[in-house]
């Protein structure tokens, strides 16, 4: 069963691994997006080298019994502090490279007793599942478990302090995805620090004559599977959220990007859609806003103000008021600006174009509630008629 979990938490993390590769291949030069793939890569490899299965294997073939312990463990201590670093760069500010230095060095200096540890103490019969407890009062050995055990807990639980404290600010609430991303790394830590705790529990049972290897052999697996699985999936939220806001942008800005289509058709101006699917929200942008520059110069402002005041005396909304406003004006400047003698385009626009991001999106909804009513006019415009 421990092998299975190990595994398949593998499999998870490297899926994780190979979805963000392409942002890493982009954006090789941003900290946060290796810290992200360095993160994944190095749980990926604690639950390959701590399987049973690879245990035996690792011993094996370097010929030197329980090598996977120290590999395993100097793994986890390198995630550990990996993760640490992954959270420091989200949060950023001017302390951030002083924090990741201060964290690489003080886990590069676990790394190192590990391996000296290691190297002083005697571990001569081969334990693939139980080596923490089997060993936990040879000396050296038991100094080498103790320490990458304090290490993990500590790592687990500064993680879900600052991941959670963070996630609870009030600048975060407004940035949904990351709120959510670090609330799901909080839980994923929790459940981490269910690993090194139990372990630690087991161990100094150990020391008092007590057996409770069970505790130490069946807890951890099940604590760092699921809470693997919750930090991947918090690792990978703010990614997702980016591409699900892009394809619900590409879907509501889609009124506005037809009402636009006659100018940039005209003027060659709409490039083609590209192949990935996952850049049509940053293509309708570029689109939408080739076609506003366009025709920034033919915007009408006292078109702009009536709309803007009528749609405010109705509905009491400067929003909707705005957004209503815009999309009266955009529609005129366009059908202006493919008439056979269009004026040309001027040197300074007196209503520049907008370029808030919420608020074309609004427009967009405008233009589609616009289209919606005068739907909604021609069958009684009709009857009237008959009338």
């Amino acid at each position: 069963m421990t092998g299975a979990i190990n595994y398949t938490s593998c499999v998870l993390l490297c899926v994780g691994l190979l979805v963000r590769l392409p942002g890493l291949v982009r954006h090789g030069g941003d900290p946060s997006v290796r810290a992200v793939n360095v993160v994944l890569a190095f749980a990926s490899l604690c639950f390959l080298l701590g399987a049973p299965s690879s245990v035996r294997v690792i011993n094996q073939v370097s010929g030197v019994p329980n090598l996977a312990a120290p590999l395993t463990y100097g793994s986890i201590t390198a995630y550990s502090a990996t993760l640490l670093i992954l959270i420091a760069c989200w949060r950023g500010g001017p302390a951030m490279r002083r924090t990741t230095r201060n964290w690489i060095y003080g886990y590069a200096a676990v790394l190192a007793g590990i391996a000296v540890l290691f190297t002083a103490g005697h571990a001569a019969e081969e334990r693939p599942s139980d080596f923490d407890t089997y060993y936990a009062t040879t000396p050296w050995i038991r100094e080498m478990v103790v320490l990458y055990l304090v290490a993990h807990l500590t790592a687990v639980t500064v993680g879900t302090v600052w991941s959670l404290r963070w996630a609870f600010e009030p600048e975060v609430r407004e940035r949904p995805w990351l709120r959510a991303s670090l609330l799901t790394i909080g839980a994923g830590t929790v459940l981490s620090a269910g690993y090194s705790g139990s372990k630690l529990v087991a161990v100094v049972a150990r020391w008092t004559g007590r057996d409770w290897s069970v505790l130490g052999t069946s807890v951890p697996p099940l604590c760092a599977g699921l809470g693997a699985v919750l930090t991947v999936v918090g690792v990978l939220l703010p990614l997702a959220g980016h591409h699900l806001s892009a394809w619900r942008d590409f879907v509501r800005l889609a009124p506005l990007d037809a009402v636009l289509d006659p100018v940039l058709t005209d003027r060659a101006l709409r490039v083609e859609r590209p192949r990935s699917p996952l850049l049509w929200g940053t293509w309708r942008w570029s689109t939408i806003h080739n076609g506003l520059l366009a025709i920034e110069t033919l915007f009408d402002e006292r078109l702009y103000d009536d709309t803007h005041d009528a749609e405010l005396a109705r509905t009491g909304d400067f929003r909707r008021a705005a957004s209503a406003a815009w999309a009266a004006t955009i529609a005129a400047a366009v059908q202006r600006g493919t008439r056979p003698h269009a004026p040309e385009p001027g040197s300074a626009p007196r209503l520049p174009a907008p370029r808030d991001a919420a608020l074309l999106v609004l427009i967009a909804d405008a233009v589609k509630r616009s289209g919606r009513d005068a739907r909604t006019a021609e069958p009684s415009l009709a009857r009237a008629r008959s009338v």
